[in-house]
Parts: structure tokens; C-alpha cells; sequence
């Protein structure tokens, strides 16, 4: 599909939009789940918060995900092979082949990629996701399908709630499709990129909003640096640096001997909410199109 294509598919197909998820009465809940959801599967995880939450490993993944999901091996420009990969990572801005190879590798390294030979050509090699790297999609489509169950319960997530594994291929053939949509999105998130950019930074973010919002009367985050470099898998001074760059920039403000007690700032706070109502737009599109649920 061209982009003129998607904005038609977009406007025809019943789904939540950003600016209805941002006005919805029932925002708080659904960020509350969001932020819990990504807690429970990274949280206390440092080699799954280190290998995956980073744009470029992030993105590495969840694209190889939906290639793998849309191959056709009866067609061959369908297969995930590294050239597919790097031809679809550039419309993130991610075309350094370099950067992609050592990313493949570790995947495979780790157990959640591997090289399948594909009958009739022993010199292709074709990437594969194992069921490790199936089983946290799983986990991370819930995060997302369960915050917008709170804000939409009437509609029917089930296959989703249940880990479906038969949704899942199939929703990944249409998140292909819907690529385009994704990487415009990541450019309207600057706020969260600067997070997003860094090892564990979104992580260390939502740990510090999920401390914030459980004391909504307490105006800082009292979370300690080397509490939140222990949770995440990096050092002190990564997440000092992280969130003094964050204060620069006018998202947070450090308090207290050496800045320990962080005050989330309206801007962030705002940005943080604006990426969760895109993500959770993206997914309810992406259930929409999968479930026929067509206007």
C-alpha cells in the first residue's frame, strides 16, 4: 500500500483514534494497566529490558515478527531474509546494515532468532523466530489489547487476551501492511524518543510515572538511581545521565542531594499519554482490519 492507500483504510475502518483515547474518561485506567503490563514483563528482567527496550533493537524485533508472520514460501520476495529485514528497518530511519547485523546476531545469540535453510536452495538463508521470541509478543500484545479492553470492553479482544497464537500470525500480516503507519508515528513521539533511544529508557520512565502515580499527593518519584539500574540492567550513571538530559530538555526536574528525587513535568507527562494513546490506536486499527471489522 502507498500512503494515500492507508489514510483510506484508516478512515473506513472503526477504531479508536489518538485524540478520542486522550479525551476518553477512562484514559487513567488504561494507562494504569499499560504501565503495570510493562512492568510485569520487564520489570526485575535486565537481559530482556537490555536485548529489546532500545528504538533500534525494538524495532529489529517486532519487525522481524511481522515479515516472518506475512512470508509466503510459495512466493520468495515474501521471505525474511537480512535483505528484507534492512530494506523494511529503513523507513524508520534505521539503515546503518552494520547496526542491523549486530542486532540479528545477538537475537540469534539469545535464542530468539535462528537461520532456517529453505528447501530447494542450500545457499539462502532465511531468519526465523524461535518460540521464545513468539511467546513475548504474546506477552507484549497484552500489555496493549488489555488497556484497551478498559477502554473499550463492549468490543471483543479475546483472541488477544487469550494469547491466540493463530491471531497473532494473523494480526502480524496486517501490522505489515500497516508499517508505514508506525514508523510516521515514531516521528510525532519526541518526548518518548529520547527515552526510547537510550538502553532501558522507556523502562526507567515508566518505573519513575508508575511511582509518581501511585502517589498522586507526593509531587517527586522517589525511586533511587541504583534501584532503577538494578530493575533494568544499567549502571548508575546511565540512568543519571538519562534523566539530567531528560531535565534539558524540559520533561523532568531533579530534586534532592544528587537529583534522587525526580519530578515528572507536565510536557512529559503529556508526551508519555500521547505514546500510549498512538500505540494503543495502532493495535486497535491492526484488530480491527484482522477481525473483519470493517465500516
Amino acid at each position: 500500500m502507498d500512503f494515500s492507500e492507508l489514510e483510506t483504510l484508516v478512515a473506513r475502518v472503526p477504531h479508536l483514534s489518538v485524540d478520542e483515547i486522550l479525551a476518553h474518561p477512562r484514559l487513567p485506567e488504561a494507562r494504569r494497566v499499560y504501565i503495570e503490563r510493562h512492568l510485569a514483563v520487564y520489570d526485575g528482567d535486565p537481559f530482556l529490558t537490555r536485548l529489546l527496550i532500545e528504538s533500534g533493537r525494538f524495532v529489529v524485533n517486532k519487525v522481524a515478527l511481522v515479515l516472518h508472520a506475512a512470508q509466503d514460501l510459495s512466493r520468495r520476495e515474501t521471505w525474511l531474509t537480512m535483505s528484507r529485514l534492512k530494506q523494511e528497518m529503513a523507513m524508520f530511519g534505521l539503515t546503518s546494515g552494520r547496526q542491523i547485523d549486530h542486532l540479528v546476531a545477538r537475537l540469534r545469540a539469545v535464542g530468539f532468532l535462528e537461520l532456517v535453510i529453505p528447501d530447494g536452495d542450500r545457499r539462502l538463508r532465511l531468519l526465523s523466530p524461535t518460540e521464545k521470541m513468539l511467546a513475548h509478543d504474546r506477552d507484549w500484545l497484552l500489555i496493549y489489547y488489555k488497556a484497551l479492553a478498559r477502554l473499550r470492553p463492549q468490543n471483543d479482544y479475546r483472541p488477544a487476551l487469550r494469547r491466540d497464537r493463530a491471531f497473532q500470525v494473523a494480526q502480524g500480516r496486517v501490522a505489515l501492511r500497516l508499517l508505514p503507519l508506525s514508523a510516521k508515528a515514531f516521528a510525532t513521539l519526541p518526548e518518548m524518543m529520547l527515552f526510547f533511544n537510550r538502553a532501558a529508557g522507556h523502562m526507567v520512565i515508566t518505573a519513575l510515572l508508575h511511582a509518581a502515580l501511585s502517589e498522586p499527593d507526593h509531587p517527586h518519584a522517589p525511586v533511587p538511581f541504583a534501584e532503577l539500574a538494578e530493575r533494568f540492567g544499567v549502571s548508575r550513571t546511565h540512568v543519571r545521565d538519562l534523566l539530567v538530559d531528560a531535565q534539558s530538555a524540559g520533561l523532568v526536574r531533579l530534586h534532592g542531594r544528587g537529583g534522587q528525587l525526580v519530578e515528572i513535568l507536565p510536557r512529559l507527562r503529556a508526551g508519555y499519554d500521547r505514546s500510549v494513546a498512538t500505540g494503543l490506536s495502532l493495535h486497535d486499527l491492526v484488530y480491527a482490519v484482522t477481525t473483519g471489522r470493517l465500516s
